[in-house]
């Protein structure tokens, strides 16, 4: 059973870094093909938004297709659109198969989260989610950095890396994922927008939309801003991103456990204050390899620590639709990435490659008043939004389940 959750987890550890490792290649991507690094960003724009619109779509459009088929089916999309990714020869051909494979990484990510609840005990069920998603956190870390070190040559050495792990998990997954469940009826389309009427619900999921723009306005051209630090060098970024990496993951640990102890909304607000700080000083820090580095770790830390507030603080509001609305948090959430790409761009044409993280400061303080608006009227320390017993395993896109002790990692269930 543990080795099918960690085939699972092989997979999200593809998507991960497919999805992440963009930021440390956009150089190489710009050089080669001839275009702007900000045109080059438009990457992570393209899969970011693809995935958001496409997610709640393909889940309801495949509900009733069997579990196994379906996984099998987005990784073969997925690996087969990231090949096409590693031979493209031109750019716009290059953002096709940014959409294709944001499909497949659509269709898969949800359903592994699902899976994973059927091959264990209900009591389980936390420690399974936890150990699928932690794929993702995992590529923060390790797939990202090994990433950008692949491609500091070709960046096309870094798409074959994912379409590498795509196909290990798919020989895995054919192998040794059998006699699976049929697939529980799923809500239709409508029904997963219904709670998009409830005002603080609309508040809540527009809290991460902002706050994702603001943590990835950065993110994206992170190369661009520590190349006063790097000075262009890939080793330098690739410690950079790593750091940077490690402090997600701990971040994401650290989230889970403060959202037990202090509440949502003291984590919101502390850790979204926090970032906010980070992207202030980023301008100065970049000057050296020792404030680059401090960056990297603090501005993650407190990032994915609100991270894991997030879908728990939307989930708490309606906890009758509690997985629609997870589904919420991971399009808001996708929806941020993909407005990072352009705003980024634009805050590099206005403010130029030095002072541009000063737009993620603003948007941060912006998340953090959404964050506390939408959480004032629970903030007497009681209720999901203040300390409690346990917390929902929850991620950065959203992913919850029955009340536990961890905290899963970022990209969860569509």
């Amino acid at each position: 059973m543990r080795l099918r959750l960690l085939l699972l987890a092989l997979g999200t550890f593809a998507v991960g870094t497919d999805s992440m490792v963009m930021a440390g290649i956009l150089g190489l991507v710009a050089r080669d093909l001839d275009i702007s690094v900000p045109a080059a960003g438009q990457m992570v724009t393209v899969f970011a938004l693809s995935y958001a619109v496409l997610a709640p779509v393909l889940a309801t459009a495949a509900a009733r297709w069997p579990r196994r088929r379906l996984l099998l089916t987005a990784l073969t999309v997925f690996t087969v659109a990231n090949a096409l990714s590693a031979l493209a020869p031109d750019y716009p051909a290059l953002l096709a198969t940014r959409v294709l494979a944001a499909a497949g990484a659509a269709l898969y990510t949800p359903t592994a989260n699902a899976v994973a609840t059927t091959l264990v005990p209900p009591e389980r069920r936390g420690r399974a989610l936890a150990t699928v998603l932690g794929g993702m956190t995992v590529a923060t870390a390790l797939g990202v950095p090994l990433g950008t070190y692949l491609g500091r040559t070709d960046w096309r050495l870094t798409m074959w890396l994912v379409v590498a792990l795509g196909a290990a998990a798919f020989l895995g997954l054919t192998l040794l994922l059998r006699d699976l469940p049929a697939p529980a009826a799923a809500p239709a389309l409508r029904a997963r927008l219904a709670p998009l009427r409830n005002r603080r619900v609309l508040v809540a999921a527009a809290t991460t939309l902002v706050f994702f723009l603001a943590l990835n306005v950065v993110y994206i051209y992170l190369g661009t801003a520590v190349r006063p630090a790097t000075g262009g060098d890939a080793g330098r970024l690739s410690l950079v991103m790593l750091v940077s990496g490690v402090a997600s993951v701990a971040g994401n640990w650290l989230g889970g456990r403060a959202v037990d102890r202090f509440g949502v909304r003291a984590v919101l607000l502390a850790g979204g204050s926090a970032a906010a700080a980070a992207f202030l000083a980023l301008p100065w820090a970049s000057a050296t390899m020792t404030g680059a580095l401090l960056y990297a770790g603090v501005a993650p830390l407190a990032g994915w620590a609100v991270a894991v507030a997030l879908p728990h603080h939307l989930a708490s509001i309606e906890p009758s639709s509690a997985p629609l609305l997870i589904s919420l948090n991971s399009s808001a959430l996708y929806l941020g990435v993909a407005a990072a790409g352009g705003v980024g761009s634009l805050a590099l044409t206005v403010l130029g490659t030095h002072w541009f993280p000063l737009v993620s400061t603003v948007l941060a303080l912006v998340a953090v008043s959404l964050g506390a608006v939408s959480t004032r009227r629970r903030a007497d320390g009681g209720g999901a939004d203040g300390p409690v017993g346990g917390t929902l395993i929850a991620t950065s896109s959203g992913t919850a389940a029955a009340p536990a002790r961890t905290a899963g990692s970022p990209h969860g269930a569509a």
